[in-house]
């Protein structure tokens, strides 16, 4: 039992944590700020996510790794079930109401970590070759990546959509694909980017993309800019920084906390929050060279930084007014359960793969 503990720690992955810490901290001291009952909702959320890690941390991943494909279609069935029974809030369909608890649930947040372990699991089973994967495989694949994508799309939900497609792609192009088949897939994007806008994009889509290119950025967009100026190059204080404490900036806490976070800190406090995301994501992503054989691993990792590059970077051009205005929250940083709880199983399924990657292979059945 001594043995078996040490190997558990020894094998933890302690820098996640030292990323992670300053993140929730610089959050949590912008949320008092402004709002001291979302600072003492978002210690409950603290704490859960807490409960969370540790339970997720102590369950054998490798053991049930079979259970990921089933969890997987469970998946798209609640993800197909909010096209049926989901419930509708500002104007999109993507919740499911739990009987008897008066609460509900989002799918598509919830699909996330079965997304990408999925992905690593079939990855795993369906090594590449020596070239990357060619036609057959990459179609193979696609099928799990496209399935939740249109079902999320659908929701409306295009922005979480179009992550995790991402994301889905990403993980295949760091573990190897045939470079002709990037080439075609980008010379269809281009050909029928036309087709896609006109008769796959909805209106309100169309209304962002066109804000965002027109001359005049939206309300939302330029009060957060004038927040970002009014940071200057080391910040203001808190009585001092006027878009958000007069509420001229909208959802200070949640989709336009980047802008707060400039207007108290700065331009340099913004270099340091971007600085320790590309620590983080570099990282993640290092991780490939450390566990060349292990594709589960490699894979998650892969999914887990793409993600958190791609919701970062699409929450700071946002709030510059570089990219349509969609709601993605800044990872482990913006107001809200949902989403952080959510990282912080990302982190503690990938604290498990790592930690217990030599006392519960994959080939555990085989080995019985």
């Amino acid at each position: 039992m001594r043995l078996f503990d040490k190997r558990i720690i020894s094998h933890f992955d302690y820098l996640l944590i030292i990323f992670i810490l300053p993140l929730v901290l610089l959050s949590y001291n912008l949320i008092s700020e402004t709002n001291d009952t979302l600072a003492n909702k978002q210690l409950i959320y603290f704490s859960l996510s807490v409960v969370a890690f540790l339970i997720v941390f102590i369950f054998p991943i490798r053991r049930n790794i079979r259970l990921i494909p089933l969890l997987y279609w469970i998946g798209i069935f609640l993800l197909l079930a909010v096209e049926f029974w989901g419930v509708t809030k500002l104007g999109a369909k993507r919740w499911l109401s739990i009987p008897f608890v008066g609460t509900t649930i989002q799918p598509s947040e919830l699909f996330k970590p079965v997304f990408i372990l999925m992905l690593g699991h079939l990855i795993q089973n369906r090594q590449p070759e020596e070239g990357g994967y060619k036609l057959k495989d990459f179609i193979y694949f696609s099928f799990y990546i496209i399935l939740p994508f249109v079902l999320i799309a659908k929701e409306p939900d295009l922005g979480t959509a179009l992550v995790l497609l991402l994301v889905g792609y990403g993980i295949l192009f760091i573990i190897g694909v045939n470079w002709k088949i990037w080439f075609t897939i980008l010379l269809t994007i281009v050909l029928a980017s036309p087709l896609i806008y006109t008769y796959l994009i909805k209106d309100y889509q169309k209304k962002r993309i066109k804000d965002f290119l027109s001359e005049k950025p939206s309300y939302q967009v330029q009060q957060s800019i004038i927040a970002i100026g009014n940071g200057g190059l080391l910040g203001k204080d808190a009585e001092d920084a006027t878009q958000s404490q007069l509420k001229f900036l909208p959802i200070a806490t949640s989709d336009f906390i980047f802008a707060y976070f400039v207007e108290r800190h700065g331009f340099l406090g913004a270099f340091g929050l971007i600085f320790i995301y590309a620590l983080l994501i570099f990282h993640l992503l290092s991780l490939n060279y450390y566990f060349h054989d292990d594709f589960v691993i490699r894979s998650f990792a892969s999914g887990l930084g793409l993600l958190i590059f791609f919701n970062m970077s699409v929450n700071i051009l946002m709030v510059i007014g570089y990219a349509p205005v969609v709601g993605l929250p800044l990872p482990l940083f913006s107001y809200g359960g949902s989403s952080f709880i959510n990282f912080i199983v990302l982190f503690a399924i990938l604290e498990n793969l790592l930690a217990f990657r030599f006392m519960d292979m994959y080939s555990f059945e085989r080995r019985l």
